[in-house]
């Protein structure tokens, strides 16, 4: 452990070196050596605080409006953009359907006519294997009389099937929405 007195002081000096850390204690231990003392007419700490708050009230309720109005300007520009974007999105999707819609009636079309110039034994075999759907949007574009035959020479239950989407597709209480 080292000493910290130095044995070359004398009490002197070693006053001296403590006498300013004792009149701080000193001074620190007295009840209101610091405070301030005012007269009976000036402000009190309370009146000044609440002039200062009465002071800064418009200005700092004018700081806040500015803040909230960037803020807002802030969030109608991201929504402007979001927008934007999605505009965009909607523009692309649509000209995707239209092109899809060309293409599934020209491929509808085209796949009618094949069908319509088939025997009906051949056709029923061909259409009870596909999908139900597209099987009854081709027997719906068919005539009466060729999709009567092509029915008749299906299995039973898939020519019922069929019939019942064909019913049902012309139900105006049936949903225009596919989902």
């Amino acid at each position: 452990m080292k000493t910290i007195l130095n044995t070359d002081l004398t009490v002197l000096q070693l006053l001296r070196r403590l006498a300013l850390p004792a009149a701080g204690l000193i001074l620190l231990s007295i009840p209101g050596a610091f405070a301030q003392q005012h007269p009976e007419g000036d402000i009190t700490s309370e009146d000044e605080i609440r002039q200062f708050c009465t002071n800064i009230a418009d200005p700092a309720r004018d700081q806040r409006y500015l803040l909230q109005k960037q803020e807002l300007e802030r969030l109608r520009a991201d929504i402007d953009a979001r927008m934007a974007e999605m505009d965009k999105r909607k523009a692309e999707y649509q000209d995707w359907l239209k092109r899809r819609d060309d293409f599934l009636k020209q491929a509808e079309a085209g796949l009618t006519e094949i069908y319509r110039k088939m025997k009906p034994d051949a056709a029923a075999l061909q259409l009870q294997d596909m999908k139900i759907e597209v099987a009854s949007a081709v027997i719906m574009r068919l005539g009466p009389r060729q999709s009567s035959l092509i029915l008749n020479e299906m299995d039973p239950q898939k020519a019922a099937s069929i019939a019942s989407v064909i019913a049902s597709a012309s139900d105006p209480n049936t949903s225009k929405d596919p989902s």
